[in-house]
């Protein structure tokens, strides 16, 4: 097998040459009078709405529904603003899919003074003016041509204002308030609009304090009864999103007889099993830890984040004890999973018991032991809600592990929940966070599991993001509890196999988080693009047994990564040496980027405030002489001549989600490629802010790339030479090598 290879150089910033432009209709598109009536009366009533309401949030919420997905570019400007010139994403305080799957739009509610409802009802009033004196009550992409032909020196309104308004009234199919219309039992965790206001004052004028009051972050508290049906008769339109807080994590069910066996069974010398030594530490976040199995002196248990310890019970210590099992010896007691990976300590807190446990609790537990533990990188979370996720939101949970991911180099590894006797479909939180590496699970043969369930998150995002074996009837996962051995099955057996590798691809091989990701995901798949209904139950994928098949690549295969960071609309290289075979390019190629952008929970189904756009394939010149890359998926996202439709790119080129895939599907009947004036290839990270607030700025990326060789030659040594000749710094990923060096580092030096 080939070795993995690092590509270290400059790759070159480049701010966006695109300036923007004006408003404009889109091509084929005819505006009518009667279409910015309705957008009046729309405001009318709601003028009429909130007119006795403005008083206890200072503003008014409006609902904006799109007749499509639209990009930021393209949201309304004017017809709810006063000033053209301020920030609206500032002005967004949340967003969702309505629609079916072939035709889904947008709504974005926005937070704007009541003063603005009466102005922008005279503006478009005047349009409409405009509209019957100048263009016989409709206006098209004709019209717009001749636009500048008219005088508008005579009216209170500017071209550009009336083009605005003309553009935006051509997207908007009606403006309405919010409401909340869904059942809300008793301890329900709500979620309020940001409204540039603390909830809890806003709580404390409608008579909700003291014990009522249990804030969870600055936008979301829990309510029971009284306090929750106060605010639902005064101010329903302020709640933005509500689950309950307790969530039951229910664990296996009692296990059958022949399942359970003496702890002597688990391994033959358990005397003789050795003491831990320098192994990295991985960290568990589970139900209690049970000392008397055989690896107790590998696990360091922590309890003090349970205030009720007294009532655990043996039931309560078996699923974290199971787990653990597995991360520090689950090779020696599933042979046919031996992973390569050898053996990890764990730093075990327990987080929650077996059964009913509150949101709330576990979220303050989680983020607590995290900033006390930041010299952990890899964290194992096999807890999953019952309660299957909100197509329109991220839940709590998933959106604090999103958080602390992005604010700490720390990356969770996150089981994908199971079904129970309730049969749920989508799969339950926190494994919709978009950050982690999600786990589903699937049988020895590749097929799905019966307890599955599947994502997508928010009805875009990949989730899971791979699957591997957690056992099913007939071939269950061999664990270990304090009473003995016990065979297992579900996800939560899944995902401590994944966060060894995790584990040893960051602690023993020294690579990036970033990196070590996208390896997973990049070995789950193969020369076929991913199928989308799939990939709701596998995600990318089944991960590879061996840790070896993980980094190492085929004799026909080049397998090689970059890491930077992003400090500007682009960052590029044109200069990826590729060997030829008589003038041609004899590859196709793969490539999987990673990278772990904040988030926005308020936001809605627009999530995630960073998009980095992948392109990479062969460098060639445009119809403008410019030079670009030719993209092995045909990405036309950012090309000048090229017009993507953004529920197309969200579809088709992942837009907006924080792990690309693309890949040139291989074909027996493929041939070498055109070699165009520049014989290298390039690579481009192109970024976008969805909230104008930087947020992209030095965020880093991973990315790893296969070229493989389509008549079977090994290139890889002329690979690494031309690399070397162009400026590369190469260095290839020599497993022992590396593990030596591990070895060496964490030697214990003893001063006399």
């Amino acid at each position: 097998m080939n070795s993995l290879i690092q590509l270290r150089g400059q790759l070159t910033p480049r701010s966006n040459p695109s300036r923007g432009g004006g408003s404009s209709l889109a091509a084929n598109t005819e505006v009518k009078i009667e279409q910015l009536e309705s957008i009046i009366k729309n405001l009318e009533e709601l003028k009429e709405y909130w007119k006795n309401r403005t008083t206890l949030i200072n503003g008014t919420l409006i609902n904006v529904e799109y007749n499509r997905i639209v990009p930021k570019s393209k949201r309304i400007k004017t017809i709810l603003f006063k000033n053209s010139n301020e920030n609206i994403s500032d002005l967004i305080k949340g967003a969702k899919y309505e629609g079916d799957e072939n035709n889904p739009y947008h709504i974005i509610t926005y937070f704007i003074p009541l003063e603005n409802l009466q102005f922008n009802i005279n503006k478009i009033q005047i349009c409409i003016n405009i509209m019957k004196e100048k263009f016989n009550g409709k206006f098209n992409n004709e019209d717009e041509k001749k636009i500048g032909m008219i005088d508008f020196s005579k009216y209170v309104i500017s071209k550009t204002t009336f083009m605005e308004v003309l553009t935006d009234c051509s997207i908007v199919t009606k403006l309405t308030y919010p409401k909340y219309d869904k059942e809300l039992n008793e301890n329900q965790a709500i979620t309020l609009y940001n409204v540039n206001k603390k909830s809890k004052e806003i709580l404390e004028e409608l008579g909700i304090t003291g014990r009522e009051l249990n804030i969870l972050d600055d936008n979301t508290i829990i309510l029971y009864k009284d306090a929750l049906s106060i605010l639902v008769r005064h101010a329903p339109y302020l709640i933005a999103m509500a689950v309950e807080d307790i969530s039951d994590y229910e664990l296996p069910k009692e296990y059958e007889e022949e399942d359970i066996f003496e702890l002597e069974q688990v391994t033959k010398n358990v005397s003789e099993f050795p003491e831990p030594i320098d192994e990295p530490y991985i960290g568990v976040l589970d139900t209690a830890f049970d000392k008397r199995v055989y690896f107790e002196k590998w696990v360091d248990y922590e309890d003090r984040y349970m205030d009720d310890l007294a009532d655990i019970t043996e039931k309560d210590k078996e699923h974290g004890t199971a787990v653990d099992s597995i991360i520090v010896d689950g090779p020696s007691i599933n042979p046919k999973l031996d992973d390569g990976c050898g053996r990890f300590r764990v730093k075990h807190f327990c987080i929650a018991r077996n059964g009913n446990n509150s949101t709330f609790a576990i979220m303050r537990r989680i983020e607590d032991i995290i900033k006390n533990n930041l010299n952990i990188k890899v964290w194992n979370l096999s807890l999953g809600s019952n309660m299957e996720i909100d197509k329109n939101f991220v839940s709590q949970e998933g959106a604090l592990l999103d958080k602390l991911e992005n604010e700490y180099d720390i990356i969770f590894v996150v089981a994908g929940t199971n079904q129970t006797e309730k049969l749920q479909d989508r799969i339950g939180s926190p494994a919709d966070s978009i950050n982690s590496l999600v786990v589903n699970a699937v049988k020895r043969n590749g097929e799905k599991v019966s307890y599955a369930r599947r994502g997508k998150v928010l009805s875009f995002f990949n989730k899971p993001d791979i699957c591997y074996y957690g056992g099913d009837e007939g071939e269950k996962i061999r664990t270990c509890i304090g009473t003995g051995q016990r065979m297992n099955q579900g996800t939560s057996f899944a995902a401590p196999w994944i966060s060894r590798k995790m584990a040893y691809l960051i602690y023993k091989l020294r690579l990036s988080r970033e990196i070590a990701k996208a390896l997973i995901i990049d070995s789950a798949t193969g020369w076929d693009v991913v199928d989308d209904k799939k990939a709701e139950y596998y995600g990318f994928g089944k991960v590879p047994i061996r840790i070896e098949d993980i980094i190492n690549s085929e004799r026909d295969e080049i397998k090689f990564y970059i890491e930077s960071e992003s400090t500007d609309y682009d960052t590029y290289t044109y200069g990826i040496p590729v060997p030829l075979d008589k003038e041609k390019c004899p590859y196709i190629a793969k490539a999987t980027l990673c990278y772990f952008p904040k988030c926005t929970r308020n936001q809605g189904v627009d999530y995630t405030n960073t998009e980095l756009d992948l392109y990479f394939g062969r460098v060639m010149q445009n119809k403008k002489g410019n030079i670009t890359i030719k993209t092995i998926n045909n990405n036309k996202q950012s090309d000048e001549d090229g017009r993507v439709f953004e529920g197309d790119a969200r579809k088709y080129n992942r837009k907006w989600d924080n792990v690309k895939h693309i890949v040139e599907e291989y074909k027996t009947t493929a041939r070498a490629k055109k070699v165009y004036e520049n014989s290298s290839w390039g690579l481009s990270v192109k970024s976008k802010d969805r909230l104008g607030k930087g947020d992209g700025k030095g965020i880093k990326f991973g990315v790893v790339i296969t070229l493989k060789e389509i008549n079977g030659v090994n290139r890889y040594d002329e690979f690494i030479r031309q690399c070397s000749f162009k400026g590369w710094l190469v260095n290839k990923i020599d497993v022992e090598n590396r593990l030596e060096l591990y070895n060496i580092a964490e030697q214990e030096i003893k001063f006399e």
